[in-house]
């Protein structure tokens, strides 16, 4: 491969990944879809490329495509997608601890993946990426004016989507700063009004599986555990693990927890942690 066509692709990546993500919704499906367009990049013959930018614009589009078409409904890690809080209120911390050149709205995500295959498609490439109909018209194998429709129907329902996303997540993130502030506080009360009486706590100790090395069961242990291993010295980030709220606590520059909560009707129904130091290490924020 030529090394001018490398360096374009090293100047591309953030780019093409940040444009994977958007429409697979998932770090690790995307940097799996980068990876590709590298080799085919590397297969090609360089020179017969006319516009080296809108090739891996596209390339990277078809691959994302054919990857949501031939997705299973096999069982992920919950803690491989941590993204993020993009909802939190506006006095919290998050945007000192850290920085995003290119951050992307947990809600517009998450709504994305409920619209078809080549609606996400066509609104991602036209509206976030500038890639005009013609073009998304051939990687779709539609006419220009049905991928403009695409784009179209997909952006009404995300205008309504988003907005009830950030709502529920709102709603729920009070919650949870609700139960850290009563676990900092040493509040068991407050701990149990919070907690719902059936709830479980599943703690992810070591590295690989998916499935939990520890469950608590009940409000009453789950809360007490809480009390006695809250850190008034971490710096707490909001997330997302996946869709759920969640919660980085950070003590240093060391990772030490990441907590996913599920919350119905105002009370935490369930709780993933995941306290494994390799894992946290290398864990990807996006």
């Amino acid at each position: 491969m030529k090394e001018g066509a490398l360096e374009e692709f090293d100047r591309q990546r953030g780019r093409l990944t940040s444009l994977a993500y958007r429409i697979l919704g998932s770090n690790t499906d995307a940097d799996d879809a980068v990876q590709e367009v590298w080799i085919r990049l590397q297969r090609s013959d360089v020179a017969s490329i006319e516009n080296l930018p809108a090739w891996l614009t596209t390339v990277t589009a078809r691959i994302s495509l054919n990857t949501i078409r031939s997705r299973t409904n096999k069982r992920e890690d919950p803690f491989d997608q941590v993204t993020i809080d993009s909802t939190a209120s506006d006095d919290s911390d998050v945007g000192d601890t850290i920085g995003l050149a290119d951050s992307v709205s947990r809600a517009l995500v998450v709504v994305l993946d409920t619209l078809d295959p080549p609606e996400r498609v066509a609104f991602v490439l036209h509206d976030l990426f500038a890639v005009p109909f013609v073009e998304i018209a051939v990687l779709l194998e539609r006419t220009p004016e049905a991928a403009r429709q695409l784009a179209s129907r997909a952006r009404r329902r995300i205008r309504t989507g988003d907005a009830a996303f950030v709502q529920r997540a709102r709603e729920s993130r009070a919650v949870t700063d609700a139960f850290y502030a009563a676990a900092q506080d040493g509040d068991l009360d407050r701990l149990l009004a919070i907690l719902h009486p059936d709830m479980d706590l599943q703690i992810h100790d070591r590295s690989g599986g998916l499935e939990p090395s520890t469950i608590i069961p009940g409000s009453d242990q789950v809360a007490r555990r809480a009390l006695s291993f809250a850190r008034p010295d971490a710096q707490l980030l909001a997330v997302f693990v996946g869709e759920r709220p969640g919660v980085l606590a950070i003590v240093g520059d060391q990772r030490i927890s990441v907590m996913a909560f599920t919350v119905l009707d105002g009370r935490i129904t369930a709780i993933d942690a995941l306290v494994d130091p390799v894992r946290l290490s290398t864990l990807h924020l996006s």
